[in-house]
């Protein structure tokens, strides 16, 4: 045997060798591509769920501000509603009526873009999480956190509170 033809085997191991370590290289560049793609996708996935999200939080809660600056209107009429004396109701029926109407109107206007009013009554416990104290006294008959006056409703726009209710809390230690 030729020096030429012990030299062949070696040649081809060497060539095989090469062509398996190219094979890996490509194998590896593969998966690393892949794992690529696979983020590549779940960035987009996420991408597109957050501003599905933030359209739903838009449509719901882009009228915040329009909402607030409202309440002061629906607080007046209500105010002027509730000091019209019981004799000038019979004779002004037109006017108390058409105020009434009115505001009838903007509550239901209010409950159709999601507002919802937060009406707590004389007796109800505080909730921090939907009152605000204005005051605290000390009422005979009243246990300590139960509402004893409430100056103005709450409203909540959809889940979030927008304004809570105003309220008077008793502070008796003793019912």
């Amino acid at each position: 045997m030729s020096q030429e033809e012990a030299a062949l085997p070696e040649v081809e191991l060497n060539e095989t060798e090469v062509l398996m370590g190219e094979l890996e290289a490509t194998r590896a560049e593969r998966d690393e591509m892949r794992d690529k793609f696979m983020r590549a996708l779940a960035d987009a996935e996420n991408s597109r769920k957050r501003a599905d999200r933030d359209r739903r939080e838009a449509e719901m809660y882009g009228s915040t501000r329009l909402a607030r600056d409202l309440l002061p209107v629906y607080d007046n009429l209500s105010r002027a509603l509730q000091s019209i004396p019981d004799e000038s109701r019979q004779s002004s029926t037109a006017l108390v009526d058409g105020v009434e109407l009115t505001l009838r109107e903007l509550t239901n206007v209010m409950a159709k873009h999601g507002m919802t009013t937060i009406t707590p009554a004389v007796g109800d416990m505080f909730d921090p999480q939907n009152h605000q104290a204005m005051f605290e006294a000390a009422l005979p008959g009243t246990k300590a956190g139960q509402i004893i006056q409430v100056m103005t409703e709450g409203f909540l726009l959809y889940d979030r509170l927008l304004r809570p209710a105003q309220v008077g809390v008793s502070s008796n230690t003793q019912g």
